[in-house]
């Protein structure tokens, strides 16, 4: 092995690089939480909205740029998780026995549950990947947008996958065991890289809470809100709407040409 080699697996052993692998791919991965609520949040502002939002993803970097997006995302993931578990088990081994119960009992309970939520988060993220990134129901899959019939219509897609009352309620769930382990997380990297120091836990401690609030409240507000039919399909009759905006486009050549 050479030196770049023996130096990286020697980093992997310590514990010291592992903890800088959770705190750096969690960087990562609240970025892509708080872009990806963001670009949710856009099913407020209608169909247009949303599905332009998805054309572009799709098409940025001629199709290339989200397979390169997809692909770190992936790496960081897998790499949070196994580091995390790898860093779980070697803590437990150097632990003294007979404080095993002593620690369990001054623990956090939000630290106690960090392994349980994290793998019950990845189990989401699949069903997540398969309802809605590259689903496997017909009945999602096929919908095309009616104003752009050569592109999927992911407003649609969400509105009737989020008509299933178990799939809001496992979202629920989901989304509320990520809120517990980023309540948790978040201010643990701040810890990690050095930044939580007696002076700053507090406001550390509060920014965690915050934004771990804030996506939780952003994420779930779709699915509850399409639930209770506060959110509806906004297109009844796409043949009208094609027509008027064909109108509009006319008015407003005849104008130009004025």
């Amino acid at each position: 092995m050479n030196a770049l080699g023996n130096a990286l697996l020697q980093f992997w052993k310590s514990s010291i690089g592992k903890k800088l692998i959770v705190a750096v791919t969690g960087i990562l991965l609240v970025g892509f939480l708080i872009a990806h609520m963001l670009g949710n949040l856009l099913i407020y502002q209608g169909r247009e909205a949303l599905n332009d939002y998805a054309y572009f993803l799709h098409h940025f970097l001629h199709g290339a740029g989200i397979w390169v997006a997809r692909a770190g995302l992936l790496a960081a993931f897998v790499l949070h998780i196994v580091a995390t578990v790898a860093l779980t088990r070697q803590n437990r081994e150097s632990r003294d026995t007979r404080y095993v119960h002593e620690e369990t009992v001054q623990a956090p309970k939000s630290s106690l549950i960090m392994i349980w939520s994290g793998l019950t988060v990845l189990g989401f993220v699949i069903f997540h990947l398969l309802h809605f990134t590259m689903p496997v129901a017909p009945s999602l899959s096929g919908l095309k947008d009616p104003l752009d019939p050569s592109r999927p219509d992911v407003y649609g897609m969400v509105i009737k996958g989020f008509q299933n009352p178990l799939v809001v309620l496992f979202y629920i769930i989901a989304i509320s065991l990520l809120f517990s382990h980023l309540s948790h997380g978040i201010a643990s990297i701040f810890q990690t890289l050095g930044l939580r120091t007696a002076k700053t836990r507090s406001a550390i401690n509060k920014l965690s809470w915050a934004i771990s609030i804030v996506l939780w409240l952003g994420f779930l507000s779709v699915p509850f809100l399409i639930s209770v039919n506060v959110v509806e399909d906004d297109l009844s009759d796409p043949a009208a709407v094609l027509e008027e905006k064909a109108g509009t486009g006319g008015e407003s050549a005849s104008s130009t040409d004025s």
